[in-house]
């Protein structure tokens, strides 16, 4: 699936209060649904699909909502349930007990209740809210692969600059990489966001700490515009909008940053090893919470995900337990606090900086789980995986595609390791 997303645009204010309504209705569809499995045994996804008839029946609001879209609101309030029964039966805590949405921001629609131009400048929501036609502002390869493709879904989602249009399309993105035969291990951390077995490192801009000066005038602006007990003013609500869009622009930042890098790292390199953080357990340190949340470390490794998927790479994600306190060279374990920012081994007289160590380790463990072993020289083997000549070759699907990783110091311990997603392995939290 591919997710274009546009900007909603040259519209009346009554039009947007049409698509407020219809978010609103979708909200209440979904916590009707929810209530019923809490008060009933035995509810499936079958039984919320036929409430939504009877609430159509019984609430004339509910009835303006596309029949399509009130199913696709039933199917947000089983999935809910879906997920909390699967971490019930796996063990994970919290199990996510199913919750009601307060202030929902978007509606989604299938294919009905809305019309696309044939040149894909505009789009026409036809339910009974009425909320008309828009344009749509997209950059053209958007606009392209939305013709172009089929529409399974459309979402519309209220933000604080505005309302966007999510196009879901059928479509499978297969991009060719281009295999350099590199291998990295990288450890993430604050000082650092980066730093690989090589000393490499990059540093995160810290866009949360540079803005907090603009946001708490915001908010103070905000705060006193606010009045108890009383219908708050319009230029309550113009405050509003202008903090909401200070963090949405965080946001934008936050999340561009990460995917340019994560980007980067995965193209320039076949296998990347990282640390499986924990990041809802560390964030417990109030601290660092701030830091660790800005530093969106659970964003950045999704990308490396995806895009170890997409290029056919290796991505893997380690069990960070102890990697910055072994010792890469003799696997001495040296206790070590947060404030020592150097390895130094007294066992084998190693030193080096703390966040390169682990990044050795790092590599080393995510090389074992693909079963190849990394040996850190500069000479590589004269050996090749194969008698025809060809090295192994290792990626995320498949063995299809890949590169020479010997001639980089990887020698294959298995013939033809196969991985079909990026493996993770046994959970630890650590900093």
């Amino acid at each position: 699936m591919l997710v274009r997303e546009a900007k909603l645009k040259h519209a009346t204010p009554q039009q947007y209060q049409a698509l407020d309504n219809a978010i609103r209705t979708g909200q209440f569809i979904r916590n009707k649904c929810l209530r019923y499995w809490m008060d009933n045994h035995g509810v499936g996804k079958s039984s919320m699909d036929s409430l939504c008839k009877e609430l159509a029946q019984e609430f004339p609001f509910a009835k303006q909502l596309n029949s399509m879209a009130r199913q696709a609101h039933a199917e947000r309030a089983w999935l809910a349930v879906k997920r909390f029964y699967e971490n019930y039966r796996n063990g994970v805590r919290p199990v996510g007990y199913p919750k009601f949405k307060k202030n929902s921001r978007s509606v989604e629609y299938k294919t009905s209740g809305w019309k696309l131009s044939d040149d894909g400048f505009y789009i026409t929501f036809k339910d009974g809210f009425k909320a008309g036609t828009f344009s749509l502002y997209c950059n053209g390869k958007a606009r392209e692969d939305i013709l172009r493709s089929k529409i399974n879904r459309v979402r519309v989602i209220r933000r604080a600059d505005g309302y966007y249009a999510q196009f879901v399309l059928e479509a499978d993105r297969v991009e060719e990489g281009t295999y350099t035969g590199e291998v990295i291990g990288i450890d993430l951390g604050l000082k650092y966001f980066v730093k690989d077995q090589n000393g490499n490192e990059i540093i995160y801009p810290q866009f949360l700490r540079k803005s907090e000066c603009r946001l708490k005038k915001l908010q103070r602006r905000l705060s006193k515009k606010y009045r108890h007990g009383q219908k708050q003013s319009a230029n309550y609500h113009k405050a509003r909008v202008q903090l909401g869009k200070q963090h949405l622009k965080v946001q934008r930042q936050r999340k561009d940053w990460a995917l340019k890098q994560a980007r980067a790292l995965v193209a320039s390199n076949d296998v990347v090893a990282y640390e499986d953080l924990r990041v809802s357990n560390l964030v417990k340190n109030h601290n660092l919470a701030k830091s660790i949340s800005d530093a969106a470390w659970s964003q950045f490794t999704q990308f490396l995900d995806y895009y170890g998927k997409l290029w056919g790479k290796v991505v893997v994600a380690v069990n960070p337990a102890f990697t910055s306190q072994d010792c890469h060279n003799c696997g001495h374990r040296e206790k070590k606090s947060l404030s020592t920012r150097a390895h130094q081994c007294s066992n084998c007289g190693t030193e080096l900086c703390r966040d390169q160590n682990a990044a050795i380790n790092i590599l080393k463990r995510g090389m074992e789980i693909i079963g190849m072993e990394w040996n850190n020289s500069t000479q590589g083997h004269w050996e090749t995986a194969s008698s025809e000549g060809t090295t192994g070759e290792i990626n995320a699907s498949t063995t299809s595609k890949g590169s020479n990783l010997e001639s980089f110091g990887v020698a294959s311990v298995v013939e033809e390791p196969v991985i079909s997603e990026p493996v993770k392995a046994e959970e630890s939290p650590r900093l």
